[in-house]
């Protein structure tokens, strides 16, 4: 919300009323009004005194339309009254119904003002679709491209992965890479074609937009993810899950080869030859990898090869849904409270872990603890050969 007041004025309006108030923002930027534990933000009008492209000083007003003109886009310089009135100073309502990303004023003037609008108008197209943008605007954003450094990284990570969201996302990305701003974003070798082949399998699975995924694809290197997260400033989370995508991928497909048997005959479990070898190999991949790194560089191997047949995929995607990661049945306290101790545990744990992956995750605490005595045997074969 926005009020005709500065922010002494409507702080004092609001603790009157009962409400808790916490300011947000630098006078005579926004406050947070609660109430019944919702917060809602309330701004007073402003107005520019002084911008240089990154961060703007600014004053209070009272002149609503003064306000307004501080909007990037004459769609998000309308305002409503509680009481239904709609005042729109710059042709916004027009836009909406077009629909049409426009700057409110001189495109070239408003992108100096504030260099973040240029990613601003690619994010609009994201939501609306590049037709949307308006000529004028999309060819100042073109030639404006070289302003995008000199924004803070975190700024244009921010707004770019929002970009990769929208459900227009593709042929806004297309129009960057044809508008000079992909390069100026990282300087990277991006794959448009591959981003749209992304966004095409997540529609055709009823998966929701992924940043993270779509920017994988879009990257496709794993060699490059470093540079890029860096570069787009990503939280350590995101950048060590985009990078598992990107180097899972190569070896990632949606209809993997059957896993081979056991080496023991001996140690198979009733029942699990009828269990499909297809998914008893995802499963191993999910506890290896993780299903949601598994599933995502599945898709961005499909992807890559602009792969149109989603039925394989779409199996995986549903063993990923439902998968809850299984708890190998045997522990180091087991091997100790049979005389191994140092690395011999390790050994004897993933002895015992390989078989029961391949066995599908069935065996049991009782089947795994005779496995694991045959481990131990082994372990005991291995340091007696040494002495």
């Amino acid at each position: 919300a926005r009020v005709a007041l500065d922010q002494a004025q409507h702080l004092r309006r609001l603790e009157a009323a009962g409400l808790r108030v916490v300011p947000t923002g630098i006078a005579p930027g926004p406050v947070t009004a609660v109430s019944d534990s919702t917060g809602f933000e309330v701004t007073s009008l402003r107005r520019d005194v002084e911008t240089d492209g990154r961060r703007a000083v600014v004053a209070f007003t009272d002149e609503w339309r003064e306000d307004a003109l501080r909007r990037d886009f004459t769609i998000n310089a309308l305002s409503l009254r509680p009481d239904g009135a709609v005042f729109d100073y710059f042709g916004g309502l027009a836009d909406l119904a077009a629909p049409r990303i426009r700057f409110v004023g001189d495109p070239h003037e408003r992108i100096r003002e504030d260099h973040l609008r240029i990613l601003r108008f690619y994010r609009f197209a994201a939501g609306f679709g590049i037709a949307a943008g308006d000529p004028a605007s999309r060819a100042a954003c073109s030639a404006e491209a070289g302003r995008i450094e000199t924004l803070s990284r975190e700024r244009v990570g921010q707004e770019f992965l929002k970009t990769l969201a929208g459900p227009f996302a593709a042929e806004a990305v297309e129009a960057m890479a044809s508008d000079g701003i992909l390069e100026a974003v990282a300087d990277t070798a991006w794959s448009p074609a591959r981003f749209r082949s992304m966004a095409a399998l997540e529609a055709a699975l009823d998966l929701p937009p992924d940043p993270c995924r779509r920017l994988a694809a879009l990257i496709g290197d794993s060699g490059r993810a470093d540079a890029v997260g860096r570069s787009l400033r990503l939280s350590r989370k995101r950048a060590d899950r985009l990078l598992a995508i990107l180097q899972l991928a190569p070896d990632a497909a949606p209809d993997p080869p059957d896993p081979p048997d056991p080496p023991d005959p001996d140690a198979a479990v009733e029942g699990s030859a009828q269990r499909p070898g297809r998914l008893r190999a995802v499963r191993a991949a999910f506890y290896r990898h993780g299903a949601e790194n598994w599933r995502d560089a599945s898709l961005l191997a499909a992807a890559a090869r602009d792969d149109a047949d989603t039925g394989p995929l779409h199996d995986l995607v549903q063993a990923a849904a439902g998968w809850q990661r299984p708890v190998l049945p045997v522990r180091g306290a087991d091997l100790a409270a049979r005389g191994i101790a140092g690395p011999a545990v390790g050994k004897g744990l993933k002895f015992v872990e390989r078989w029961w992956i391949a066995q599908d995750f069935r065996p049991g605490r009782e089947a795994a603890l005779e496995k694991l005595e045959e481990a131990i045997a082994l372990v005991r074969g291995m340091e007696g050969g040494r002495r």
